[in-house]
């Protein structure tokens, strides 16, 4: 048998102990906690319960680490602290695997025997336009926090082989009940390997499956509907799988999430006669639609672009269909979810003309909106992608530096107007039109910017973003009309208003799609659709008044983070509360509908603190908990009297008020939360959300809001991000595995604490276990040399002073660096920099721990314990007990006796460290000569101590010490006395 590698022994010593020390919490229910009698100090701690379709990795644990170390702190403080932990299971994603995984069983048989030509072309990037920037939603995060979670696997089974389960295993999640009953237990598990300090009997799963919960979120919604104008029903632009038959919120997507609904303006140019030959055979009107966000621009219409190779669609358009639209396939689909066309979600396509070449529209004579020109035409341009947009671009050249640089192109280049049939008469006649003044660049901002940036060609791409850049950003805001009915205005101002009036006139639709692509949990491409929804009116402005007050009394440690959550609950409009499939809660009064994850998941807090008297840890609820209170029993009037305090009344409350009492003493002891910590990718939702939902439910009791929302930023492995798909990746039992539980969270407490994305270090993770385990050893020798009698005893010499108060200083400075929840500065204060302090005593004692003081080497053993505690608690209760402490220490309290540091002292203490280095480097230089052979080592030196200060230095100090006391006096004479 091979030797187990001796750094390997290490981490396996480190795991052992680990085990038996999380057996021994678990025995003594160390991390339970009661509401006490009477007035106690309290801190209750959350972490977004993960979503139960795989296995916990290192990014949930790196959150979930900044509340378990503010739990392990606050401990010591002396306060009850609750950190309870649940499990999401809402929503659609669980669902649409456990279908493929059905779909695949039927498709390929058992075991699944797949066709081997997968298709692993990678897409392409895609590129982001300066009016993309300007008008984007800046609450949302850059990017999509489900990254490569199939690290590329084409089919659900072969993800399920990647998380290491056998085929007989996986055929069970083919149920969607299976992956409720798998992933939750496994994840506790996991957790209490890293020495998580939950209060397990309060967990729970989400939806209607734990019969407690549901009736939780059921009265929730009641409530909020209640209120009026909280929740309302009504047809929305939203998100939509025409897949699934449903909107898919953030939580149902693989891909894009963050990305929203981008509202258009449709522009219908008329294709006027005589129409090209393509369209020869159709009777009903025809119109080219433009999608364009700056409808205030089509008064300088010259011409409209149309991609040659692109391929259109002809189709029947109108509540009758009777117009013809041409646009791409992908935008007719669109239209098709948003009234657009006559059927809801079925495209009618010209016969024949489902897919042509923009080519053959070419050189068409077209009738433009509020256009300067009776007619303008179809031209070429290459640039056009089919991915947004419809397509079709209509052409405004003063305003738009890309459509002025393509009609120069064409003017100038006559071969390029003959390669695509245009005449000379199409172009050459049609200049760009003065339509709006802005402030530096004139009326004509597009031709000014490529004169001042010498742009030739629309080849020339970066030049062409910087200048969109600038006429955009000026011109979409602060830009004047100078043409119309609103001349004289703002365009922002009046951008609304002409859309109206376009639409109200019949020459454009209002439109709208994805920001960007979104690919949801089926794998189906989604569409904006026109939706009978219900919705969280989250635009409501007096709503968004008690969200800002919220906002404004709660902690975020961070103005990067607080100026996330305000423009946030400015932006933030109505919000999808509603699904027909996937797992969830059905709506109390309409329950064909489900209750969506993002909003079942706001005050679910609340429910922690009673969830053990009603379930006790019996995860789906099918275990009634002490309280002895069945779900039926939970009607909406008993959780008023648990949460609201509304007065018993026996009649609405089929539970005895002393029983009810018992949940509500728990209640009003635990909330509000203390510290919820989450990545910072929930600002823009969840945890926005949750402000707007406290201040409904208690509106009136803004104690009851949250005190503090932790946003951090997202985790790098390794200064990578973390992706299966490059096997940059790591489970957090991968994690324990390799580098103990200590050895873990020494690394993620050392990854950064901002909202910067921090990183998490294999080498950090590594060397900090491994001088954990040599701490431990040497304690062990320490207490060897404590038994022989051969540690210093006595009176306290100078190093001995010193070391004591350095000691107390590091303490203190490290308590700091707790309270602001800075968890990298704690383990450098209270770990690097702590074990450096005795490095430098044992250094000014002669170098040998024989000349250690004794009561002062343990006192360090016992602080150190102490203070590292929080981060590593399992290393830290070991030394503890070697040390022959009582209990545990992670019940014991944060040092004392640390108030009277001594300034001079530590100030003398580094003058004789400082001093000590120079006799060094002195003696070095004199032993090894330059071009000399080394001397031999001298037996003694001479130290000159200087009497008094040289004249130059006495004379500056004196007219330091006569200038402050001139300052002093004179601040005395003109402060008032009080």
């Amino acid at each position: 048998m091979a030797a187990v590698p001796k750094e390997r022994r290490k981490v396996n010593f480190l795991l052992q102990k680990e085990a038996e020390i999380q057996k021994l919490w678990e025995e003594n229910h160390v991390f339970e906690a009661d509401a006490p009698n009477g007035d106690h100090e309290k801190f209750f701690t959350t972490f977004p319960y993960p979503y139960m379709n795989g296995r916990l990795h290192l990014g949930h644990t790196f959150t979930i680490s900044k509340s378990e170390f503010a739990a392990g702190f606050n401990r010591m403080l002396g306060k009850k602290v609750l950190f309870p932990f649940g499990f999401h299971c809402t929503g659609m994603p669980i669902k649409a695997c456990a279908d493929k995984l059905k779909r695949e069983l039927e498709d390929f048989g058992y075991p699944p025997k797949f066709p081997e030509d997968l298709d692993d072309e990678e897409p392409a990037p895609k590129e982001t336009s300066a009016l993309d920037e300007i008008t984007k939603d800046k609450s949302k995060g850059k990017k999509s926090k489900a990254v490569a979670k199939d690290a590329g696997l084409r089919y659900q089974w072969q993800i399920m082989q990647a998380l290491g389960l056998e085929d007989e295993e996986i055929r069970k999640f083919a149920d969607s009940g299976y992956w409720l009953e798998y992933f939750p237990p496994h994840c506790m598990n996991d957790l209490n390997k890293m020495g998580i300090k939950v209060d397990w009997r309060r967990s729970f799963i989400t939806t209607d499956v734990n019969p407690y919960y549901d009736s939780f979120v059921r009265w929730q919604f009641n409530k909020l509907r209640a209120m009026g104008g909280k929740i309302e029903f009504g047809k929305r632009y939203t998100i939509y799988s025409p897949k699934d038959g449903q909107p898919c919120m953030d939580h149902d997507r693989s891909s894009g999430e963050g990305v929203g609904p981008q509202e258009y303006t449709l522009v219908k140019l008329k294709i006027a006669d005589p129409r090209p030959e393509v369209l020869a055979n159709i009777k009903e009107p025809c119109y080219l639609v433009a999608a364009t966000l700056r409808p205030e621009t089509m008064y300088g219409q010259t011409n409209c672009y149309l991609h040659p190779d692109i391929q259109y669609s002809a189709f029947y358009a109108g509540e009758k269909g009777d117009q013809v639209f041409i646009a791409t396939a992908r935008s007719a689909r669109n239209m098709s979810y948003q009234g657009l066309t006559k059927e809801n979600g079925k495209v009618d396509f010209v016969k024949g003309l489902e897919k042509f070449s923009g080519s053959k529209l070419l050189g068409a004579a077209l009738i433009a909106p509020l256009a300067q020109y009776e007619k303008v035409y179809a031209l070429p341009m290459l640039t056009i992608k089919d991915d947004k947009g419809t397509g079709v671009v209509t052409s405004v050249p003063s305003d738009s530096p890309d459509d002025f640089a393509a009609l120069s192109d064409l003017k100038k280049k006559k071969p390029l107007r003959e390669k695509y049939g245009i005449t000379d008469e199409m172009v050459l006649p049609f200049e760009p039109v003065p339509i709006i003044e802005i402030e530096g660049l004139g009326n004509l901002a597009a031709v000014e910017m490529c004169t001042r940036l010498k742009i030739q060609s629309q080849n020339e791409k970066d030049k062409l973003e910087e200048a969109k850049k600038e006429v955009y950003l000026k011109g979409f805001y602060d830009g004047v009309m100078l043409i119309g009915k609103y001349a004289g205005q703002k365009t922002a101002d009046v951008k609304k208003v002409i859309q109206q009036d376009l639409i109200a006139e019949g020459l454009a639709e209002k439109y709208v799609e994805p920001e960007k692509k979104v690919i949801s949990r089926s794998g189906d491409e989604c569409v904006v659709a026109l939706c009978d929804q219900w919705y969280l009116n989250y635009g409501d402005p007096e709503w968004k008044k008690d969200a800002h007050r919220a906002l404004q009394q709660c902690e975020t440690y961070c103005e990067e983070s607080k100026r996330g959550f305000e423009y946030t609950i400015d932006w933030l409009h109505e919000h999808a509360c509603s699904r027909s499939y996937g797992l969830g809660t059905k709506l109390p009064w309409d329950p064909e509908y489900l209750i969506e994850s993002l909003s079942d998941s706001t005050i679910y807090n609340c429910y922690y603190t009673v969830a053990h008297l009603l379930q006790q840890g019996s995860l789906d609820g099918h275990v009634v908990g002490p309280a002895g209170i069945t779900p039926d029993k939970l009607t909406d009037d008993v959780w008023d009297y648990i949460f609201l305090e509304a007065n018993y009344d026996n009649t609405k409350m089929p539970v005895a008020k002393d029983t009810l009492d018992k949940l509500k003493k728990e209640f009003n002891f635990w909330y509000p939360i203390d510290m919820r910590a989450s990545g910072k990718d929930l600002v823009g939702n969840h945890l926005t959300y949750l402000l707007f939902i406290h201040t409904a439910i208690w509106k009136d009791k803004p104690e009851r809001w949250p005190r503090s929302l932790r946003a951090n930023g997202h985790l790098l492995l390794n200064n990578e991000k973390m992706s299966k798909s490059t096997g940059n990746f790591m489970t957090l039992t991968e994690a324990i595995e390799t580098f103990s539980a200590d050895g873990m969270r020494f690394s993620l407490a050392d990854a950064g604490d901002g909202v910067d994305d921090a990183n998490f270090l294999s080498a950090i993770a590594e060397a900090g276990l491994l001088r954990l385990y040599t701490f431990i050893t040497w304690v062990e020798e320490l207490l060897v040399m404590k038994k022989e009698n051969a540690l210093r005893t006595g009176e306290f010499n100078f190093a001995d002073r010193v070391f004591d108060s350095e000691m107390k200083k590091l303490v203190n400075d490290c308590k700091k660096a707790y309270e602001g929840t800075n968890y990298k500065d704690a383990l450098k204060l209270g770990f690097y920099d702590y074990q450096n302090t005795l490095t430098m005593y044992r250094e000014m004692c002669g170098g040998l721990d024989s000349n250690l003081h004794e009561q002062l080497v343990f006192r360090f053993l016992e602080t150190q314990a102490l203070i590292l505690s929080p981060i590593c608690p399992h290393v830290t209760e070991q030394i503890w007990k070697l040390i022959g402490k009582e209990g545990f220490i992670v019940n014991a309290p944060w040092p004392t006796g640390t108030d009277d540091v001594d300034d001079v002292l530590l100030k003398q203490g580094e003058f004789i460290r400082e001093t000590v280095w120079t006799f060094r480097q002195e003696l070095k230089k004199y032993m090894f000569p330059k071009k000399r052979d080394p001397l031999p080592q001298p037996t003694e030196g001479l130290i000159w101590i200087a009497k008094e200060y040289p004249m130059w230095q006495k004379i500056v100090l004196q007219n330091l010490e006569t200038l402050a006391k001139v300052i002093f006096f004179a601040i005395l004479k003109t402060t008032p006395m009080v």
